[in-house]
């Protein structure tokens, strides 16, 4: 990833980045302003760049970029030709190779119907790395599958806790096949490119060998175009933002496709009332809701519908508040992984509570903390007994980005 990203800057700064990148463990995001110290967000916090490019906490020593620095770095992710990219620039953002996304900012020039013609005097970027983490949607993928089938699933996320990673780690799942259901079409509608970090159309990140992606596309656009063209079994998408999304979405599942969503939202409370708790209920019948606990993204809750054949395990404290139609029962994880184990399921996908993981360099997972936190070392083995102590609300807490 490294070599990726020191591609985004002029060769003559390289050895500045190619320190900060050296010295960051677990890099998101790099920010940008023309005159203010350049910030890098990480995964343990944000910390600010000295004049040599290593990690400072006191924004006083940090480094401040200057309007032509940032300018050249624009001009140099845009191959000296800003005109060539002008249509993405109109959507303030550049998807770049490896996958990452340059995002923009500053004076917006429109057009008179009111909408956006170019962006001139750039003054902010943000870079997001992209970093793909196989594994990461293990202990969720069992509550996904009734009868061999993906359920529609809808994943809330604030921004910044991992709901884009847990979607592409889902697609490839389901798109390759997995111990609870047979790979299948997956039509993935990228709006924003960070799905599958297409470059110039090319997937650059691993979606299984059955997706299928419309890139840089409106999504009930891209929905509609992948129905008629592509059959896809399931689509996926990436943060719902309207009601036409949602009609799409309707339109898509009534022709018999299967659906990954995501949206941005604290809980689900609060998706439902963005967009009527009647759609919602109408859509999906599986909810991931994802936050933080100690800095880190974890799982939070997992939803299903009343009436579905199994209960969902979950960290909250209730029962309540979705009016009857969402269920949230705590301890049954470790039960339906015992049962598994009995029907000769071997993926391991239970977890006690504080157990947290994350991706080291090569995107595999590994352990990064929880003294308590132990796969079910039963499952594995066929062991019926492999369970661990039951009553627990708490028994997410893997680490999505």
């Amino acid at each position: 990833m490294e070599e990726s990203v020191l591609w985004l800057f002029p060769r003559d700064r390289q050895c500045f980045w190619s320190r900060a990148l050296t010295n960051g463990d677990g890099i998101q995001e790099i920010r940008l302003r023309v005159n203010r110290p350049v910030l890098v967000r990480r995964q343990d916090g944000d910390c600010y760049l000295d004049e040599l490019g290593s990690p400072v906490r006191n924004p006083v020593r940090a480094y401040r970029m200057e309007r032509q620095e940032l300018e050249e770095i624009l001009m140099h992710i845009c191959h000296d030709s800003p005109y060539a990219f002008e249509d993405e620039l109109k959507r303030g953002f550049i998807t770049v190779p490896g996958g990452h996304r340059v995002g923009v900012a500053g004076q917006v020039v429109l057009e008179e119907d009111g909408t956006v013609r170019t962006l001139k005097h750039i003054c902010y970027m943000n870079i997001r790395l992209s970093r793909q983490i196989f594994g990461v949607a293990d202990p969720v993928l069992p509550y996904l599958y009734r009868m061999g089938r993906p359920l529609n699933c809808l994943i809330v996320s604030p921004p910044g806790c991992g709901k884009t990673t847990l979607l592409r780690e889902l697609i490839r799942l389901v798109s390759e096949g997995n111990a609870y259901g047979e790979g299948l079409q997956v039509g993935v509608v990228d709006e924003r490119s960070e799905i599958a970090g297409s470059y110039q159309g090319i997937a650059r990140n691993d979606l299984g060998s059955r997706a299928d992606v419309m890139d840089a596309c409106p999504k009930a656009v891209g929905m509609m175009m992948l129905l008629r063209s592509m059959s896809p079994q399931v689509i996926a998408v990436d943060e719902l933002g309207n009601d036409g999304d949602m009609k799409a979405l309707l339109e898509a599942s009534a022709c018999g496709s299967r659906i990954l969503a995501t949206v941005h939202g604290e809980d689900l409370e609060d998706v439902e009332r963005r967009f009527t708790a009647a759609g919602i209920r109408a859509l999906f019948t599986c909810a991931v809701v994802l936050g933080r606990r100690d800095g880190q993204p974890v799982v939070r809750k997992i939803y299903r519908r009343e009436g579905e054949e199994s209960a969902i395990a979950g960290s909250g404290d209730d029962t309540g508040g979705m009016s009857g139609a969402w269920t949230v029962v705590s301890g049954e994880l470790h039960r339906q992984a015992a049962g598994d184990a009995q029907t000769g399921k071997t993926s391991g996908d239970a977890y006690e509570r504080d157990q947290l993981w994350q991706g080291d360099a090569s995107g595999k997972l590994r352990q990064a903390g929880g003294t308590h936190g132990r796969a079910l070392q039963g499952m594995s083995e066929g062991d019926p007994q492999g369970t661990v102590g039951g009553g627990e609300r708490e028994v997410f807490g893997s680490v999505l980005s």
